[in-house]
């Protein structure tokens, strides 16, 4: 079943056109078996069935366990990615329409900034050359001093020194590679910016001096983003929106303040439960209630809903009919019939799935052993 495209985070039509409209993507990997005659015997289901969108100078956050698909759908807005099926518009225009100077138009106004600053970054290039090879593609006509003067200006804009660009990636710190990562993505005045992870690989305190510098950038040049991050508070802090992915599907969506204020989902109630409080006796005293089991497969995901395996309070309609995304309160969504239905109070969930059935060694393909 479709998911409802998100509209904006006051749950109702944006006035104009977003940035960037995603409608039903799906992208499954073939899995295949055979050397020389290959036979495809199934389908990694990385993105199912993903809707949503982004206004202009917005920050949606896309958050979830690794594997559940957010650097997929990122990947595929930057078309590095071809989808199964669906559409990814950039200012109503499908992407994967454009050909030619249309196409490179669309890479000069969406640029990436990515989750490890040291090997995004080619090692045998300087700063300055690095920061300057968008130029080097897109205005060929620029001239060397130009385009010198051009990279002074962007490094001092991310905070760094323009003397720095003679020294080369393994010469900077993991900050200041990532400093330069961010310039490279401003070079050609991009709309758009992908941020990858874009801070988890670095310490907690050089987290916080990139995090404030997306912000001043945002609002100084007003940029839109699509932020994927693991770290929660990081993602309350800086998006507008979130939405949460589990296993190729979102679960959850709504503006930041809301869904973590008030949290509709069981999974998204997880994911909350495992912030840890930064008071170590605090911590220490509050009850700890976790989801049992592993996420699924991607190749074989469950029936109906994907997360019933592991939801304390699935019912049996949930193991046969896939949930769609409600609007149970003004701009909050969730895909949970047995939460938007008003069965249940989220807050009253108690997180602990039940068991998995027992499956006897003689039953199983591995024998007594399962090995």
């Amino acid at each position: 079943m479709k998911q409802e495209p998100l509209t904006s985070w006051r749950g109702q039509e944006p006035a104009e056109t977003p940035v960037l409209e995603v409608r039903d993507l799906k992208v499954h990997f073939p899995v295949t078996r055979g050397a020389i005659l290959r036979t495809t015997v199934g389908q990694v289901k990385a993105v199912d069935d993903v809707s949503f969108t982004i206004a202009k100078g917005e920050v949606l956050g896309l958050v979830g366990e690794s594997g559940c698909g957010k650097t997929t759908v990122a990947r595929t807005i930057l078309k590095l990615v071809k989808p199964s099926s669906g559409q990814i518009l950039f200012d109503g225009t499908d992407i994967w329409t454009l050909k030619g100077a249309a196409e490179k138009g669309f890479r000069r106004r969406v640029q990436a900034i990515f989750q490890d600053p040291f090997s995004s970054l080619n090692p045998r290039m300087s700063v300055r050359e690095i920061v300057g090879e968008p130029f080097v593609i897109h205005e060929p006509d620029m001239d060397r001093d130009a385009m010198d003067r051009r990279v002074r200006e962007l490094l001092e804009l991310c905070g760094l020194p323009g003397r720095i660009g003679e020294r080369y990636p393994h010469e900077m710190s993991g900050g200041q590679r990532q400093r330069v990562g961010i310039a490279r993505a401003l070079a050609l005045n991009p709309d758009f910016i992908v941020c990858d992870e874009a801070v988890s690989a670095l310490d907690v305190s050089i987290q916080a001096q990139i995090i404030n510098l997306l912000q001043d950038l945002k609002d100084e040049l007003g940029l839109t983003y699509l932020f994927i991050g693991h770290d929660l508070s990081v993602v309350k802090h800086l998006c507008d929106r979130v939405a949460v992915m589990y296993l190729g599907k979102i679960a959850e969506a709504g503006d930041s303040e809301t869904l973590f204020a008030e949290p509709l989902h069981p999974y998204t109630n997880a994911l909350m439960e495992a912030i840890p409080v930064p008071d170590p006796k605090t911590e220490a005293a509050r009850p700890h209630q976790v989801l049992a089991g592993e996420i699924p497969s991607p190749l074989d995901p469950p029936s109906g809903c994907v997360f019933h395996t592991r939801c304390p309070i699935a019912i049996p309609q949930c193991q046969e009919d896939a949930p769609r995304l409600e609007e149970a309160r003004p701009g909050h969504w969730a895909a949970c019939p047995v939460v938007t239905s008003g069965r249940t109070n989220p807050h009253d969930l108690h997180l602990a799935a039940p068991s998995p059935p027992q499956v006897s060694p003689a039953n199983t393909a591995a024998g007594p052993t399962g090995r």
